[in-house]
């Protein structure tokens, strides 16, 4: 047994970040979690259309693939520099496109999953706006796949070597590469894949043919995932720049609670136009 937690706790460093290395040219297994993050949500939607479980055609489907993941990926980029590093971003505009570092192709760091989910809903606004699509019909449609998509992000970023938790005395922690204290910590992306990624999805796929309104579907998953949020940045390792704020609360925790409060407002206003 003890052979069984020394192999799991150097896991991180017999995984490459990279799919493959070409030197100038990496492809990071982060950015390749992503793709597959999109194909899985856009295969259940299309799994669901075909069941008959929803109304909308194929052809839509596809252009709000297209709105989507722009509002996701331009959300999440400016999530990250308005709630987590502004200052720095102010200073170095630049960095805020610039893929390059120290001379390679490295992508753009940083990305903020609060602001991924402000920038879907203004893209959804745009797209219902456009094809004269109800709001919350969408939500019904994508919300019940969308955490599973959110888990193969985090699996991303435990491969990718980043995000790890705090410092622990468990089994269960691993030493991560670029932690440059080589502490013993938490996979904390591995806790929120479940927490906030597959708990969640089973509960709101479970409960995608009965809930039938939008409002409640997303308030729903606003709830469920800023719970898991909240208690899983317990065994995250805060951002070392910000550390704890408010009431010793990191930023995670903080949005979270403002995303709680959304969505318990979703509900109410829903309960409240039946």
């Amino acid at each position: 047994m003890t052979a069984f937690w020394e192999a799991w706790q150097q896991l991180p460093s017999s995984i490459s970040p990279y799919l493959f290395d070409f030197g100038v040219f990496k492809l990071h297994w982060y950015g390749l979690m992503y793709v597959a993050a999109f194909a899985t949500v856009l295969a259940l939607v299309f799994w669901r259309q075909k069941r008959a479980e929803i109304d909308l055609k194929r052809d839509l489907i596809w252009k709000y693939a297209e709105y989507g993941i722009a509002g996701i990926l331009i959300g999440g980029r400016l999530g990250y520099i308005l709630f987590y590093d502004l200052s720095y971003y102010l200073a170095h505009p630049l960095q805020i496109i610039w893929p390059f570092a120290n001379g390679q192709l490295v992508g753009i760091a940083g990305m903020s999953f609060h602001g991924g989910v402000i920038g879907i809903l203004i893209a959804s606004w745009m797209y219902c706006r456009k094809y004269k699509i109800d709001l919350w019909k969408l939500a019904r449609i994508f919300v019940p796949a969308m955490p599973l998509g959110h888990m193969m992000g985090r699996i991303g970023n435990f491969l990718n070597g980043e995000l790890w938790g705090r410092e622990t005395t468990s089994n269960i922690g691993m030493y991560f590469p670029a932690d440059r204290s080589e502490l013993l910590r938490h996979p904390s992306q591995l806790y929120e894949a479940v927490g906030e990624g597959l708990i969640v999805f089973l509960v709101l796929w479970s409960l995608r043919s009965k809930i039938k309104d939008g409002k409640t579907m997303l308030g729903l998953y606003f709830i469920l995932y800023s719970i898991a949020r909240f208690i899983i940045e317990f065994f995250r390792e805060p951002d070392a720049h910000l550390g704890l704020l408010w009431f010793q609360l990191s930023m995670g925790q903080l949005l979270s609670i403002a995303m709680l409060v959304a969505g318990f407002v979703l509900i109410a206003y829903a309960h409240k136009k039946k």
